[in-house]
């Protein structure tokens, strides 16, 4: 009965830190990433629920990383509180240990371990993609329409206007000039100047309305005539003159979120090993066509025959599938209806006692005269023939007495030297050229590659963490000895900034390749892990952390056996 009572008591207990916790840590980490987007957001008019839709985006990419921190934080509190007002004590004086006492936390830790692992590998990559479309959405809309006084505004494509004036009512403008660049590719300027004016928008905020008096309109062409002097210009005086613009350019557009599926952020844990089976593959593929190239020039290597990618669809064989048998051909609505009536007409003749004879009247130019077999047993004959004839060229007889290059290309006439050398640039200049072109891609290939292995393996990780902060958290609380939000979230900090500075330091590491990816994926779990166990059982213990006094006695020692000047 003590024991259901307790489960209870840390179940209330931990689950309201827990909750605020959670929302605290969310909410530092969004105001974290809103200052990364800042500056794209800022000046682009959005309205609220755009605003909105994009922190929601992001709020469950933050669940697999405020997890952590709020286990850490809300298992310091309650341990911590519970040390500070002696219930700890009264426990463990009725005989219930520490293990005991955390059950409900660690069953607090798995069930987040599994939430942070389901929100990582199904819903944040969706997140992210939602994300993703939308924010290139809004780098790529313009900003507001903002026409001061005084200032080119070149918000419109093709077009710089300027305002001399501008009245407090917003509307009535003076002093307009209005640089019309749309024909300049024709080598055509356009320039309107106007003393006064207004503008509005029209048509629900889709049309923006230029309406200017007492004005000029200038148009300047490319010079022309024989000499290039001819150099036609038009001034036309107005008194009014309407210029519309269109601000459908100021919506803001909806991308199609496939376009970015294929980043790394946007897959799941199957998509990223098959995404680095894919570069392996196109890692393999690579190495066999400097491989092969090389082959193709020194016949006596062997050449790389294994099929990466093989054929999805074969063709269907014939029989029993052995070599020369006919493939199949897929069958057309004029191929059924063909054989239907040679059926027929089988038939027919079966029923009146007489046959039917199959006559082959294609040409003998079509007729098959030799089998499949027989085509690779006389190209291997003939292989075999110019292997042989290779071999027995006398720059390769000729190495059976070396008497160095100089001497083999000696033993030939000069226009086979010639023919040598130039073959052998030709080659050099191949097998070069393919594998530079192979050491210029294999390291960003190689390096996408480790991206995605660490990806992978940082869902894993980052769920295995919840549980490792229980374990480091609560026994923390119980050493410490100090509820609340002060001590707690101090050393809560402390682990959670170690954590996420392994997480980067071995994100380093494995993109420079020192170490390997998937183990560096692990590393900070491998890291933290001992620390739990060692806190856990100090705990245990009811021991401090760092025993000052056995350090002091050691220090002592160390001191005596160093010799006296």
């Amino acid at each position: 009965m003590l024991l259901k009572r307790l489960d209870k008591l840390m179940a209330k207990s931990f689950a309201g830190p827990f909750v605020v916790t959670f929302a605290i840590a969310v909410f530092v980490l969004m105001m974290q990433v809103l200052w990364l987007y800042l500056d794209d957001i800022a000046g682009k008019g959005l309205g609220f629920f755009t605003v909105i839709e994009l922190m929601s985006y992001k709020c469950v990419g933050l669940v697999p990383l405020a997890l952590p921190l709020a286990l850490l934080i809300s298992s310091v509190m309650v341990l911590g509180g519970m040390a500070e007002h002696y219930e700890l004590s009264s426990f463990k004086s009725a005989g219930v240990g520490l293990l005991r006492i955390m059950r409900t936390l660690i069953i607090f830790g798995v069930i987040s371990s599994a939430v942070s692992f389901s929100v990582a590998d199904y819903v944040l990559p969706a997140a992210n993609l939602q994300f993703g479309a939308r924010m290139y959405d809004i780098q790529q809309k313009k900003p507001t329409l903002n026409m001061e006084p005084g200032v080119f505004n070149e918000d419109f494509n093709q077009y710089a206007i300027r305002l001399g004036g501008r009245a407090e009512n917003g509307r009535d403008i003076s002093d307009v000039l209005i640089y019309d660049h749309t024909k300049a590719a024709t080598g055509e300027l356009g320039q309107i100047t106007a003393n006064t004016g207004e503008m509005y928008s029209a048509d629900n905020g889709r049309l923006f309305v230029m309406k200017l008096q007492d004005g000029v309109q200038y148009s300047e062409q490319r010079p022309g005539g024989k000499s290039g002097s001819s150099r036609p210009f038009v001034r036309t005086s107005f008194k009014t003159y309407t210029k519309v613009f269109d601000l459908s350019e100021f919506n803001l557009t909806s991308t199609n979120p496939k376009l970015f599926s294929t980043n790394r952020s946007m897959l799941a844990t199957w998509q990223l090993q098959m995404a680095v089976d894919s570069i392996d593959i196109e890692i393999a593929i690579r190495k066999q066509a400097v491989s092969n190239q090389v082959s193709n020039y020194l016949k006596v290597l062997e050449e790389d025959t294994i099929v990466h990618r093989p054929e999805r669809v074969q063709r269907k064989v014939e029989g029993d599938g052995s070599l020369g048998a006919r493939p199949i051909e897929p069958e057309t609505p004029n191929s059924v209806s063909r054989q239907d009536s040679i059926r027929r007409a089988v038939n027919a003749s079966a029923e009146r006692g007489t046959t039917i004879k199959q006559i082959d009247n294609r040409s003998e130019k079509k007729k098959p005269t030799i089998t499949e077999a027989q085509k690779t047993i006389m190209l291997r004959d003939k292989t075999a023939a110019a292997r042989a004839r290779d071999l027995a060229h006398p720059l390769v007889t000729g190495a059976e007495n070396w008497a160095g290059v100089y001497g083999l290309m000696d033993s030939v006439s000069a226009t086979v030297q010639g023919q040598v050398l130039n073959r052998a640039r030709s080659a050099i200049r191949s097998i070069s050229g393919q594998a530079k072109a192979a050491e210029r891609i294999l390291p960003g290939t190689r390096e996408s590659r480790v991206k995605h292995v660490y990806d992978l393996h940082m869902k894993y990780s980052m769920a295995l963490v919840c549980i490792i902060f229980i374990f480091i958290g609560a026994p923390m609380g119980a050493i410490v000895r100090k509820g609340g939000f002060g001590y707690p979230i101090l050393v809560s900090i402390i682990f959670f900034v170690i954590f996420i500075i392994l997480t980067i330091f071995c994100r380093k590491l494995a993109e420079s390749f020192v170490v390997d990816a998937a183990f560096a994926g692990w590393l900070p779990c491998v890291v933290l892990f001992p620390v739990s166990l060692y806190i856990t059982s100090r705990a245990m213990k009811d021991a401090k952390l760092v025993n000052i006094d056995a350090l002091a006695e050691g220090f002592k020692k160390l001191r005596e056996l160093l010799p006296s000047r």
